[in-house]
């Protein structure tokens, strides 16, 4: 397997397992991964935030951890990356309105390159006006933007666990999620996983 080379796009308080976990499993099976947020640089941090379900009518948000940043976001050259992870949390709410962001996801989507996307992630994607016609899941709360935007809804499962592939795009609802998700996008990078 050739090493792939992995875009993720974060902010402060991004959701932590949905940034800390896949980035962990992606350098596991020997991908590079560039970490980014707007306005910072390889080395700085982002705060993250922890979203639990608790049986309220919403999840609820604690602090997580900091995580180090391994790229420059000014730096970036999409075309120098194999596929591009958004992850959720609070974060894509405000890093959409970065043309930047936009632009990045728009040459992945233009491209058919492997993008994942998960949770809130998908307001990156909507902003991007990329989801047009594509088949999507997401957190419940995105999802009138997914339909106005001309996706196609994905139901959620009873447990937040599935994941939908359609094309280039992998998306999942929360990090339940993850195993599905992680593995929908390898496969869409080419990375075999044998037990």
């Amino acid at each position: 397997m050739a090493a792939k080379k992995v875009l993720m796009l974060v902010g402060d308080f991004v959701e932590d397992y949905e940034v800390m976990v896949p980035f962990q499993m992606l350098l596991m099976v020997g991908h590079e991964v560039h970490a980014v947020c707007p306005g910072k640089k390889a080395g700085e941090q982002v705060r993250t935030a922890v979203h639990d379900f608790e049986g309220d009518q919403t999840y609820t948000e604690k602090p997580g951890h900091n995580f180090t940043l391994t790229a420059t976001f000014d730096e970036v050259r999409p075309e120098d990356y194999d596929g591009l992870v958004i992850p959720g949390g609070r974060a894509p709410e405000y890093i959409r309105l970065n043309p930047r962001v936009l632009e990045i996801v728009r040459h992945f989507a233009a491209a058919k390159k492997p993008v994942a996307s998960i949770c809130h992630g998908q307001q990156v994607l909507v902003a991007a006006g990329v989801v047009q016609g594509c088949q999507c899941t997401a957190y419940p709360a995105v999802r009138p933007d997914l339909e106005a935007a001309g996706a196609t809804w994905a139901e959620v499962n009873a447990t937040f666990t599935n994941a939908v592939v359609d094309g280039w795009l992998v998306t999942a609802p929360a990090w339940p999620a993850h195993p599905q998700w992680m593995r929908a996008f390898v496969e869409l990078l080419g990375t075999r996983i044998e037990a």
